[in-house]
């Protein structure tokens, strides 16, 4: 059994393995380290309720302030970890700090993809990861104001809703020939993009940023140019471009890496001791038989519960079917398993009546579902993913029949 216990990150997985711990009776040393100045939060509100105003930041607490100090666990909040020592065990702080472990659980998440052109240091430009930076983005919002958004995926079109609602003018650009390009059939993202084109977000596709421009005096940023030449007049940029995994830490430390801290199917890395979950961890997935990455606040819940498990002795593996949301509008997009190879995909119900599913299946197999505002097709769609099930398309189409009754 364990006794010293640390956990590098402070993200949804780490504050569910010291929750699951604490709870399932974990008596010995608990120490969170984390980068920003308080305890975990919830990521998703950022680009939605909270970034609109209409969260207070206490309530994006994943946990009360005090639950940390009332369960005996020790923090270092703003602080970074430098390194780590497998073989000593012991992890180096920033501020020279030495805590040493039996355990060890990475979960150090993601960070935003750098876009390497000119001007994205000026201000007015921002990325979108931390509350800080929500904070900074929603200061700059103002109604008139003209916001561009570079990247059309998930957090850029959640972004683009919000400020729409708050009364930007908002433009999106995409390099690929579609949003949502790479979670999505070209069904959905269609649907997608006229929905936001009838909210008044200008969306351009096929469109690679060259540079940003500012104003010498103020220092703001005030053009975007592409590299076909056009030319956008803005007020503030949000760069939306994906993420990488915070997988630094790992690999000075003789992990093994590979798009993210590899994993086997208990969480745990390549040295005995030391584990990794969430954003930063690529785990065996015994659903789709390879290693996946998945950038899921689910996902990170599941895994930091797996983690506490298998640390307190009960053999654990993590088998959990991945599922992601976006809510733009009063449209709940939910995807429920990953889509990636599917050869057919088939539609339930009519995009045009804003209720319908995109089902996505390989070599008969359904592997993965999108729905929007369609929770009855989701539910159904996690049970029969997790059983390879091989529906009837005839009856899969007809939204008449009850996903459950398509096998």
């Amino acid at each position: 059994m364990f006794e010293r216990i640390v956990l590098v990150g402070a993200g949804q997985a780490a504050a569910q393995a010291v929750d699951t711990l604490r709870r399932r009776g974990f008596a010995g040393k608990l120490t969170l380290i984390g980068e920003e100045p308080g305890p975990p939060y919830q990521r998703p509100p950022l680009s939605k309720k909270y970034l609109a105003g209409a969260l207070e930041p206490e309530r994006l607490l994943i946990r009360p302030a005090a639950f940390y100090a009332d369960h005996a666990v020790e923090t270092h909040f703003g602080r970074r970890a430098t390194d780590i020592a497998p073989r000593e065990r012991h992890v180096r702080l920033d501020d020279g700090v030495v805590v040493p472990f039996d355990a060890l659980l990475l979960a150090t998440g993601s960070r935003p993809r750098r876009l390497p052109i000119p001007g994205t240091d000026l201000a007015g430009v921002h990325y979108l990861r931390t509350a800080a930076e929500a904070d900074r983005i929603r200061a700059d919002c103002t109604r008139g104001g003209r916001l561009l958004i570079v990247g059309g995926g998930y957090i850029g079109l959640e972004v683009a809703a919000t400020a729409r609602e708050l009364g930007m003018e908002v433009a999106v650009l995409e390099m690929a020939e579609r949003v949502m390009n790479r979670v999505t059939c070209p069904q959905v993202s269609a649907f997608y993009a006229a929905e936001h084109a009838r909210h008044g977000v200008r969306i351009h596709c096929n469109e690679r940023v060259a540079a940003l421009h500012g104003d010498s005096r103020s220092g703001r940023v005030k053009r975007v140019i592409t590299e076909a030449g056009t030319e956008f007049a803005v007020d503030v940029v949000v760069i939306g471009v994906g993420v990488v995994p915070a997988d630094e830490l790992a690999k000075a430390a003789g992990l093994n890496c590979e798009n993210g801290v590899v994993t086997e199917a208990h969480c745990r890395t390549s040295h005995e001791a030391i584990y990794a979950a969430g954003d930063c961890a690529s785990h065996l997935n015994r659903q789709y038989g390879r290693h996946l990455r998945l950038e899921s606040v689910d996902n990170a819940f599941e895994q930091g519960t797996t983690v506490a498990l298998n640390l307190l002795g009960n053999d654990t593996l993590h088998d959990k079917l991945p599922w992601f949301w976006s809510d733009q509008y009063d449209l709940k997009l939910v995807i429920v398993g990953v889509a990636q190879g599917y050869d057919t995909v088939v539609l339930r119900g009519a995009p045009a009546e804003r209720s319908f599913s995109a089902c996505y299946l390989r070599r008969g197999e359904l592997i993965a579902i999108d729905s929007v505002n369609s929770p009855r097709d989701q539910m159904a769609a996690r049970k029969l993913i997790a059983a390879h099930a091989r529906p009837d398309l005839g009856k899969l189409a007809d939204p008449g029949v009850a996903l459950k009754d398509a096998v």
